[in-house]
C-alpha cells in the first residue's frame, strides 16, 4: 500500500467493476479496499482510515441511497455515487441525500479521477 496516498473504498455489487475500479484506483496510486454490499461498506467504514467511498446506487438488500444514509449517520467522508442509472433525478436524489458528486457508468477513467482528486484536495469544510 502507498503510504502517502488517500484511501478508497469502492461499493459495488458485481465484482468485475470492482475489480475495474480498483485496476484504476490502484494504477493511480490509490490505497483501495472494495465491497460487495452496503452493509459490508458500512462495516469497513466503521474501522476508520479512509478517505473517500466511491458508491454504487444499485444494489440487493440495501441499495445505494439507503447506504449513504446510514454512512452520513456514522460520519461525513466524501462520497461519489457510481451509477449505471442515467438521468438528472438519480444525481439530484444522491446530491440531496449528502453525496459530494457522481459519475454515470459507464464512465471514462480520467473523468473519474478528477472528481475523486477534487474531493480530496477540497473536502468539506
Amino acid at each position: 500500500m502507498s503510504e502517502n496516498k488517500a484511501t478508497i473504498l469502492a461499493v459495488d455489487d458485481e465484482e468485475n467493476v470492482r475489480r475495474l475500479l480498483q485496476r484504476i484506483l490502484e494504477g493511480a496510486g490509490y490505497n483501495v479496499i472494495t465491497a460487495g454490499n452496503g452493509q459490508e461498506a458500512l462495516d469497513k467504514i466503521s474501522l476508520g482510515g479512509l478517505n473517500l467511498v466511491l458508491l454504487d446506487i444499485r444494489m440487493p438488500e440495501m441499495d445505494g441511497f439507503q447506504t449513504l444514509d446510514l454512512i452520513r449517520k456514522q460520519c461525513d467522508i466524501p462520497v461519489i455515487m457510481v451509477t449505471g442509472v442515467g438521468g438528472v433525478t438519480p444525481g439530484k436524489d444522491a446530491l440531496n441525500l449528502g453525496s459530494d458528486d457522481y459519475v454515470i457508468k459507464p464512465f471514462q477513467s480520467n473523468e473519474l479521477l478528477a472528481r475523486i482528486e477534487a474531493k480530496l484536495k477540497h473536502p468539506k469544510p
